[in-house]
């Protein structure tokens, strides 16, 4: 993961093709370790492609991954008691925070 953020968070500064020394400058820079095999294999595995269009294929394939469960009916049985009925189910706003952006890349590896 920390590979992955790294890559970009340099992306998003304006480094279109991160390199190793690049990531490690900046993981080093605030203290995190460096694992040179799962570098070279996150690199390996971005060489030569768009991040946009992997972060893309990634979304594409978190869409086809089902979400939703099954959900139990509660509401009923307290109102035939005599007590208030269940409060309406809220929906939850999408997050637009960064860490759901890197999701569709994390399940691209």
């Amino acid at each position: 993961m920390r590979y992955v953020a790294a890559y970009l968070l340099l992306s998003l500064g304006g480094n279109d093709s991160p390199s190793a020394k690049d990531i490690k400058k900046l993981l080093t820079s605030a203290g995190v370790g460096v694992d040179e095999e799962k570098l070279k294999f996150v690199l390996s595995q971005l060489e030569g492609k768009d991040i946009n269009e992997v972060l893309a294929a990634g979304a594409e394939k978190l869409a086809s991954v089902p979400s939703g469960g099954a959900v139990a009916a509660s509401g009923a049985g307290g109102a035939a008691a005599g007590g208030a009925s269940a409060p309406a189910a809220e929906k939850k706003e999408k997050s637009t925070d960064c860490d759901s952006a890197l999701i569709p890349l994390l399940i691209y590896f």
